[in-house]
């Protein structure tokens, strides 16, 4: 499953509607719309919102299926931006941490990372 089958599986199960998951979730019927019929993949702080308003882990909406295949693209792609060697560190500290430490980390980068600009 994709992020957005996982978004619309989850939203369906908690028997929210696109409305109200939009409007909790601070965005658009239609890019939840988009999100759901895999037009556009979330940013990890929309994933965050959408967990948060589901109240289930992010991880659950950011399973699927080909996680368990050899490296995605999109990884591979990243390795070769940051290079191998932050990706190792990286990875070697994710690993020390539980997933929800590491999102809330990640957060805290991403709004230093607003601050900036």
């Amino acid at each position: 499953m994709s992020i957005g089958d996982n978004i619309r599986k989850h939203r369906e199960l908690k028997k929210v509607t696109k409305d109200e998951l939009a409007m909790k979730a601070r965005m658009g019927v239609h890019t939840l719309e988009s999100y759901e019929n895999n037009e556009r993949v979330p940013e990890l702080d929309t994933i965050l919102k959408i967990s948060t308003v589901l109240d289930i882990p992010a991880s659950e909406l950011m399973e699927t299926e080909e996680e368990d295949t050899l490296m995605d693209d999109e990884l591979q792609t990243l390795i070769k931006e940051i290079g191998v060697k932050r990706s190792k560190l990286i990875l070697k500290k994710a690993r020390d941490f539980s997933e929800q430490d590491v999102l809330r980390a990640m957060n805290l980068l991403y709004d230093l990372n607003q601050q900036k600009k």
